[in-house]
């Protein structure tokens, strides 16, 4: 006999307690600028962890963490921005409002690797190792911050009758779909997604670290870029808020781009065996390439 899960117990359905975490006054503290903030920070101190495992002096993670910060969140706004152009252009003060949500990880990842290239060639060190010592501190980051989209009931995906479902408010949900109140909680989906690349990347990072995988300089950023972008690919499927280009969800046509380099870069490196090109060949505590 086939089990209907939709008898089953409403335990795990979500309900947004709302978009602010505390309010004092005339101050607002918004659980979305909370949990990028707590991302950040969580972050910064697991790179600086690994960079000291991988006997990189840990004072370059620090630096290059304001260069990320300074250029990935308004590279974020800025891409989500421009693709929601027809809107905010009849709304430019909203523009600036970024504690309401409205922010792409694709758009930060950009800014995110300009800024890197950049500081790696200032700093005379090798973009591909900051990118392995990173990588696993922004999946996790990811992590943390898709549970902004969840308090600012954003994100969400089509309608659904699971025990999980995600309950909508009236204002939030798509005029089309007004007359649903459950909806895919596609931000658990991804958050849950995120953690499982995050537990596969640390695992090859002290797998190569004790030397039982011949982990090879670039390895972490590329499974990290597949891996996520896999995911994201499938979970872009569900969403009814995508950032479109004509027909195509934006979101899905570069994680196939995602997949593509990453899975051609870790050919590169194993089946080809050759080494990546990095920026700066040297690495100032590197212990050369693996």
């Amino acid at each position: 006999m086939a089990l209907d899960i939709s008898t089953l117990p409403l335990a795990f359905q979500f309900t947004s307690p709302g978009p602010i975490l505390v309010k004092i006054g005339p101050l607002t503290i918004r659980w979305y600028g909370f949990l990028i903030a707590t991302a950040v920070l969580i972050g910064v101190t697991l790179s600086q962890f690994l960079a000291k495992r991988r006997n990189v002096n840990p004072e370059l993670i620090s630096d290059l963490s304001i260069w990320l910060v300074i250029a990935a969140i308004p590279a974020a706004r800025l891409y989500y921005v421009l693709f929601q152009w027809s809107e905010y252009v009849q709304h430019p003060e909203r523009i600036i409002a970024i504690w309401q949500g409205g922010i792409a990880i694709h758009g930060a990842i950009i800014g995110g690797v300009i800024a890197a290239l950049l500081f790696a060639r200032m700093k005379q060190i090798s973009f591909w190792q900051l990118a392995d010592l990173v990588s696993p501190s922004l999946i996790l980051g990811q992590a943390i911050g898709r549970w902004g989209n969840f308090f600012n009931s954003e994100a969400f995906g089509r309608p659904t009758n699971l025990p999980w479902k995600l309950y909508i408010p009236p204002e939030h949900r798509p005029p089309e779909l007004a007359n649903f109140e459950y909806f895919h909680p596609t931000f658990l989906y991804e958050s849950l997604w995120d953690v499982m690349v995050f537990a596969l990347l640390i695992t090859l990072f002290f797998r190569g670290l004790s030397g039982k995988l011949a982990l090879k300089t670039g390895t972490l950023s590329l499974v990290y870029l597949a891996a996520y972008s896999l995911g994201r690919l499938w979970i872009e499927g569900l969403r009814t808020d995508s950032l479109m280009l004509g027909v195509l969800r934006i979101a899905q046509v570069v994680s196939l781009l995602g997949i593509g380099f990453g899975l051609a870069g870790l050919a590169w490196l194993y089946v080809a065996k050759r080494p990546l090109p990095d920026v700066i060949s040297t690495l100032q505590g590197d212990q050369h390439r693996r």
